[in-house]
């Protein structure tokens, strides 16, 4: 039975899709934050700058919120394990690892597997 025979599963799909587009967003956004407090920390304590830290630090708190928000409502809709959808959110803290464990959500989401 496709999709377009079932329309319930056509609709879950399609809830799904989109809440794989904003995450994969977020999960950007977030891993290039992240990078950018990195780099305002070294600014901070290599350098005595501590402007940088005092933009790129609330910026990306607020931003790793809607991230959390994003892959939640994501890990709600497909469905993933309490410890899949933990370690995506643990994903966000640690730099790089928030591009490595998108591109994975992404291929296991589009294939229809949980996490």
């Amino acid at each position: 039975m496709t999709d377009e025979e079932n329309p319930a599963q056509a609709v879950a799909a399609k809830g799904v899709r989109g809440a794989l587009a904003r995450y994969r967003v977020l999960a950007y956004v977030v891993g290039v934050g992240l990078l950018a407090l990195v780099a305002a920390m070294v600014a901070k304590y290599a350098f005595d700058n501590t402007t940088p830290v005092a933009v790129v630090g609330p910026a990306h708190g607020f931003l790793y919120a809607v991230y959390l928000l994003t892959a939640f409502d994501l890990a709600l809709k497909a469905r993933w394990s309490v410890k899949g959808t933990l370690l995506v959110l643990v994903a966000g803290m640690i730099p790089f690892v928030s591009f490595v464990v998108e591109r994975r959500v992404t291929r296991r989401t589009q294939a229809g597997q949980k996490l």
